[in-house]
């Protein structure tokens, strides 16, 4: 999967961490079709991308249990394995900069993954993935209840 298509590419701080996302999406999409440890992956990159990528990847991966469960509570009418892979990954993403990022404010960390749903998966991914992670963010005091 290659997430370059329609990217600017700008060098602003909100491109890099756009970036960083679209290159943890591509990790973690690798990760679970070669069914490997998202870490093993980037241990096997030639060279190590953006360390916000890394941060990502590794924290999705330290924390997949978790953030599988409180994915799968709020997608009752799909088994999380059952959800297209693109926006499996984006929801872990999410979830991840939600609850156990704490770096990202709450709004950002939707709106970025909202928007590469749209941009990489289907067009109701964008609206499922905001509500799910909405959800959560609400679960886990991160946002409104």
């Amino acid at each position: 999967m290659s997430t370059s298509r329609g990217h600017s590419g700008g060098k602003s701080p909100t491109g890099a961490r756009r970036r960083a996302r679209e290159r943890a999406l591509d990790l973690l999409y690798e990760a679970e079709t070669k069914g490997l440890a998202p870490a093993s992956v980037l241990e096997d990159l030639p060279v190590a991308p953006d360390a916000y990528a890394v941060a990502l990847v590794r924290g999705v991966g330290l924390h997949l249990a978790a953030i599988d469960a409180l994915i799968g509570a709020h997608t009752t009418a799909w088994a999380i394995d059952r959800l297209p892979a693109i926006d499996r990954q984006l929801l872990r993403i999410g979830t991840f900069e939600i609850a156990f990022g704490g770096e990202v404010p709450l709004a950002v960390a939707i709106d970025e993954a909202v928007e590469l749903a749209g941009e990489f998966s289907t067009d109701e991914s964008g609206s499922f993935v905001n509500a799910v992670l909405a959800a959560i963010a609400a679960e886990t005091g991160a946002g409104p209840s």
